[in-house]
């Protein structure tokens, strides 16, 4: 397992003995799912769940989690920690049925393409025995060479969705073609095609300015950035202030105070711990006599609560009689709450005064008040006369490369203007706008508390699940909390639960994050295309990208025309990542989220799409790694190490230019 830890510095000190007010650690962790059921199960356990999925021979998804030892341990029945090692081989041949059982094949992709690391094969069939078939491809290629696979059934909410490999297979040299035979007696043959095989992206030319990025940055430096870019290209460039502020990098103070669960109690400043919160003090008092009432006093920033007692002098005032004492001080510095959902029953003794805490250890220079979420808006022409181009970055906080592909995108843009003739036709023709981080408050608790943080800082838990050990669980994944195909309109992939990591709200684009990014694609109606920059795992998708989960009904699929527009874009953006140092991203997750992941109710790209008519795309950055000495894929996780960080920023920069250029050519029907 790997420990997900800040990458700028130490991480905050944790204790060698976790206390009671402190969270539980966290490891990326690579389950084993047995079937929809399980899976089912897995996301309304509030399993904060990463985009890396991969289906397995035996008809099971392998998906990356970010998990507590407590998640682990609570896994639901049919899910468990995936073995490390080896992948298994593949089950031997059946013996073949006769004629009158032969199922029917159909190979719907079969593609090579040739990486960094070699060549690969990737097929896709569909069996009229559906999951029940086992497919196997044999392959011929270039200068004799041959190979066998076993392909996988991909089976998603019951519904099956064709075979394919696990992940893209090794090949000796370019395979020319392949068989796909099944124990059931079908087979098919195929030519192999080329992949992407897209439009070539345009060649630079003499001089072209590119690497800009030298680390990670939160959201500070990323907004100077943009505002030196504005600066230094007035003529080319506005600053864009979005309308909502955000809740800012900012908590109340807290204590937990006693031995839970019984007999403690959790205290709350009113006041955010930086506009005076870390200031209060609260002390349980003994009166050391007899017969005395249960008190409250308060004495500027010291909060005193002096504990009733009995004939003999000992304290007798239960917790819950501590919490109604301290809540019934009008305009008191503090509130208190029962220890999640004890009752309280418990006699709390005397405690020597705390002070209250808000936890975060952010450099002071890091504001805490609301933040303006700022864009930058690229283009010889910005009046609304050219197709606009929207790309927004860290929706999800702990996706540290995701910014850094905006920002190196600007940087070639502006620089290049000048003396680059395709850059200049960019934009002449386009009118680009870009968000290097939507959610500035959960990335900057990414970078200095949490590194795990999906959320944003906005914690709608009820007092029962707001104790200082679940501050890492509060927040919105604003990546859910989008207006179309939502979980409050019965679509899947979203939770309910304030501690899952895909809570998606009290309601629809009830955060200040989302409604920015709406707000753009309203103010600005020319804005015809979008990309939603996340991390890890390499695909390339757009909408559909929710499904009811009864039946499996998606949200309304493109024309076949707007898919083919979809693909063949796709296949000229991919060009352009490819071109930068040989990553591909695999044929197989570049699709409809619905078809190549799975259901995320109330994502962002959807309701550009079905509302706004927007060209809505998702990278996933951070490709699969080739390991020639395991032959396995690995994953690159959120923060890989900064020098893989920054190849993967360069080259979405490129596909995201790579798209400016497809907007570029863009004529409406």
């Amino acid at each position: 397992m790997i420990v997900l830890t800040s990458l700028l510095g130490p991480a905050p000190s944790v204790p060698a003995v976790a206390g009671p007010a402190d969270p539980e650690p966290v490891s990326l962790v690579t389950l084993s799912v047995r079937d929809r059921a399980a899976m089912e199960s897995l996301v309304a356990s509030g399993a904060d769940l990463t985009e890396r999925v991969r289906p397995q021979a035996d008809g099971s998804v392998q998906v990356d989690a970010v998990l507590t030892p407590t998640g682990l341990a609570a896994l639901p029945d049919g899910v468990t920690v995936a073995p490390r090692g080896a992948p298994a081989p593949a089950a031997p041949a059946a013996p073949r049925a006769s004629a009158a059982e032969q199922d029917r094949i159909v190979v719907e992709r079969a593609v090579w393409y040739r990486s960094r690391d070699g060549y690969f094969l990737s097929v896709e069939a569909s069996s009229s025995a559906a999951q029940a078939a086992t497919l196997t491809v044999t392959w011929r290629g270039r200068h004799g060479t041959t190979g066998q696979a076993q392909m996988v059934a991909y089976v998603d909410a019951g519904t099956y969705l064709g075979h394919q490999f696990s992940t893209p297979v090794p090949a000796d040299d370019q395979p020319q073609r392949i068989t796909v035979a099944s124990t059931g007696g079908g087979t098919a043959e195929a030519r192999v095609g080329e992949w992407p095989d897209g439009r070539r992206p345009d060649r630079a030319g003499p001089g072209y300015q590119k690497d800009f990025i030298t680390q990670y940055m939160p959201p500070g430096q990323l907004n100077e950035r943009i505002k030196a870019l504005h600066r230094r290209y007035p003529a080319l460039t506005d600053l864009i202030t979005l309308p909502y502020r955000t809740n800012g990098y900012r908590r109340h103070a807290q204590a937990l105070i006693g031995t839970p669960p019984g007999a403690a109690v959790v205290v709350t400043s009113a006041a955010y711990g930086s506009e005076g919160g870390e200031d209060v003090s609260v002390e349980l008092a003994a009166p050391g006599a007899p017969d005395r009432p249960l008190r409250v006093g308060v004495d500027g920033k010291l909060v005193t609560v002096s504990l009733a007692t009995d004939g003999s002098g000992a304290p007798v005032s239960t917790a819950a009689q501590v919490v109604a004492a301290v809540n019934a001080v009008s305009g008191g510095p503090v509130r208190a709450a029962l220890y999640r959902s004890d009752p309280g029953a418990g006699v709390m003794a005397a405690a020597p005064p705390v002070r209250l805490d808000d936890f975060l250890n952010a450099p002071a220079d890091v504001s805490r008040a609301p933040a303006q979420v700022l864009a930058l808006r690229i283009g010889a022409r910005r009046d609304g006369s050219r197709t606009g181009v929207l790309a927004y970055a860290q929706e999800h906080a702990r996706e540290w490369v995701t910014p850094l592909v905006t920002i190196e995108a600007a940087e070639r843009l502006l620089r290049n203007h000048a003396t680059d003739k395709a850059t200049r036709r960019l934009l002449e023709r386009t009118d680009i706008f870009i968000v290097p981080t939507v959610n500035p408050d959960g990335a900057n608790y990414s970078f200095y508390d949490f590194a795990s943080q999906r959320k944003n800082m906005t914690n709608h838990c009820p007092a029962q699940q707001s104790d200082p050990a679940l501050r890492n669980a509060w927040g919105v994944d604003v990546n859910r909390n989008y207006a179309v195909g939502s979980l409050s309109d019965g679509y899947f992939g979203a939770s309910a639960n304030c501690q899952s990591g895909t809570y998606a709200g009290p309601g629809e684009l009830s955060e200040p994050e989302s409604r920015n990014v709406m707000w753009l694609a309203q103010r600005y109606r020319n804005i015809r295309f979008a990309m939603n920059v996340h991390s890890y795992g390499g695909y390339f998708m757009w909408p559909p990208g929710a499904y009811r989960q009864d039946g499996r009904v998606t949200l309304p699929r493109p024309t076949p025309r707007e898919e083919a527009y979809f693909l063949s874009s796709a296949r000229t953006i991919e060009q352009a990542i490819t071109a930068e140092r040989g990553t591909v991203i695999w044929p197989q997750q570049t699709g409809p989220v619905t078809d190549v992941l799975y259901s995320a109710a109330g994502n962002s790209a959807d309701q550009l799409w079905y509302d706004h008519g927007v060209y809505g795309w998702d990278f996933e950055v951070g490709a699969d790694l080739w390991n020639p000495a395991t032959r396995r894929w690995e994953g690159v996780g959120f923060q890989p190490p900064f020098e893989e960080g920054h190849a993967e920023a360069m080259e979405f920069a490129a596909g995201l230019i790579a798209l400016i250029g497809v907007a570029a050519d863009y004529r409406e029907p």
